[in-house]
């Protein structure tokens, strides 16, 4: 039997190595500051120098590596057309419904596997700053989507989507995406994400909309998190867990439905 070759970097095995590499060059430094602020209430790890040199460091190697491995133009493995607007707010739509639901399955995983204190106590890191909202904004809802896309939706889809089938690549794309944020009790959450943008990928060959999903669904995050007692007053105590859940299931269906509506619409035309 002829083994097959492959000719696209990465493959899955060297897709996994590059988000190992990446992973590493973010963990050599992260996890020992890490160490030392929890035990001695220091701010090593969120030090501003340490942040830019480590952040911007690692992420310019890990795209530079990784794009001078594909042997091809920039435009082809971040490539950028023209999608319709109707797709952003069905994205919206969507993540709001489905985000409503993932809350049931983060709970169980909770219950399953208690998060420690201090691990906690870092993420909620992630949303703190000296620049208050504004400063969370900038990191977790433009600069998060657009590093994190530019690798998984650019160079890793890049590999896949041209050595494996459309599932294939849809599924490893969006495993390595959740499993590189390191955090179990969001894995569900990051999983589903990740599906949902290596889909768009796919069919809209668009590294663009992949980052406006990802920013759309950290946004969303964001503002539950930062008007999580507001919410809670306003709606979800007047309504009942199985309201909440039907209408949300209800909206993410609707706005699936009409998501794949608007994009075999638009590959008639073209």
């Amino acid at each position: 039997m002829q083994q097959i070759r492959f000719r696209q970097y990465p493959t899955i095995i060297q897709a996994i190595h590059l988000v190992i590499l990446y992973i590493f060059i973010q963990t050599v430094v992260d996890f020992p500051l890490a160490l030392i602020d929890y035990y001695q209430d220091s701010e090593y790890l969120y030090h501003p120098v340490k942040k830019i040199l480590l952040g911007v460091g690692s992420v310019l190697f890990i795209l530079w590596y990784g794009y001078k491995n594909t042997g091809n133009p920039v435009r082809e493995v971040f490539p950028l057309k023209k999608f319709n607007p109707a797709l952003i707010l069905l994205i919206i739509s969507f993540l709001a419904g489905t985000q409503q639901l993932l809350n049931i399955v983060n709970h169980w995983v909770d219950r399953v596997i208690p998060p420690p204190v201090w691990f906690w106590e870092l993420f909620n890191k992630i949303f703190e700053n000296d620049f208050g909202f504004f400063g969370a904004f900038i990191k977790v809802v433009i600069i998060a989507p657009v590093v994190e896309e530019l690798i998984f939706r650019g160079v890793v889809m890049h590999g896949l989507m041209r050595n494996y089938s459309r599932t294939t690549a849809v599924f490893y794309s969006g495993l390595l995406f959740a499993l590189f944020h390191l955090n179990p009790w969001q894995f569900p959450a990051t999983f589903v994400l990740g599906l949902l943008l290596g889909w768009l990928m796919v069919r809209t060959k668009n590294i663009g909309l992949a980052i406006a999903g990802h920013a759309i669904n950290n946004l969303l995050v964001l503002l539950s998190i930062t008007f999580h007692d507001k919410l809670e007053a306003l709606v979800f105590s007047r309504l009942s867990d199985l309201t909440l859940n039907v209408a949300a299931a209800t909206l993410a269906a609707i706005s699936l439905l009409a998501m794949i509506m608007v994009l075999r619409s638009n590959k008639k035309k073209i």
